[in-house]
């Protein structure tokens, strides 16, 4: 309860026993004495009345507290990565470092060929990267790659970005933003032949596993030219 319901609260009384006084006066004759009596029990039953049903009110009334201020748990929360191992999370994370930078370039280069081919290296860095954790024995040629061949080709798109902000033409200028657009293609192709080759394990277990299904199909019958050979019988019967 505020202050100013407190002192209202405690005046009610005073109040209502002063208008009763005045309203019982005119019904009894203040100059008598049994009068004066009458009009000052009247008036202090009145005030009595008051005074309970206000302290009952006063009682009663919620009282007002400050709002809690809850902090946004979610909006804070910092989303959590999923965890494959040791040797592989640095690798995604690394990999997750390389693609913000070149998607940074990405968006202040204006050159749209250039811009392709960022897309391309970026396309490529990703699968490698992600190879790590259906492979992690490519581990170490993924390191390789991000250890070096990833970081020279940023770092020359980063002296490409400087040197188209130039705004001028020259000589040495347009022949090194030449030079380092004909070397995103060979980046290209030797990142494509990475990938390639972070698949040749799983290209060779599907090699095996194929002949050796061949086997059993062919020690079962089951095999392609045995069902040719069925079918013929059988349509030789009808």
């Amino acid at each position: 309860m505020s202050r100013t319901n407190k002192i209202k609260s405690g005046t009610a009384p005073f109040y209502s026993f002063a208008l009763a006084w005045v309203i019982s006066s005119f019904i009894f004759p203040p100059y008598r004495v049994w009068g004066l009596l009458a009009t000052a029990g009247v008036s202090a039953v009145t005030a009595l009345i008051v005074y309970t049903v206000s302290s009952r009110k006063s009682r009663k009334a919620p009282v007002q507290s400050a709002p809690r201020v809850v902090k946004n748990t979610v909006a804070e929360a910092k989303p959590e990565t999923k965890s494959y191992g040791p040797q592989v999370d640095p690798i995604l994370e690394e990999g997750r470092k390389a693609l913000a930078e070149m998607g940074r370039l990405y968006s202040a280069i204006g050159n749209p060929e250039v811009k392709e081919k960022i897309n391309e290296i970026m396309r490529i860095t990703d699968k490698i990267t992600q190879d790590a954790i259906d492979d992690p024995s490519d581990i170490p040629q993924i390191k390789k790659f991000l250890n070096y061949y990833l970081p020279t080709t940023i770092k020359l798109l980063n002296a490409y970005d400087r040197m188209s902000d130039q705004g001028i033409s020259g000589e040495n200028l347009d022949k090194s933003m030449k030079n380092i657009t004909d070397m995103l293609d060979e980046a290209i192709s030797a990142f494509q032949k990475r990938l390639d080759s972070l698949f040749a394990n799983q290209a060779l277990d599907i090699e095996t596993d194929i002949k050796v299904m061949n086997t059993m199909l062919a020690r079962e019958g089951l095999a392609g030219e045995k069902d040719f050979e069925v079918q013929e019988q059988k349509g030789q019967t009808l």
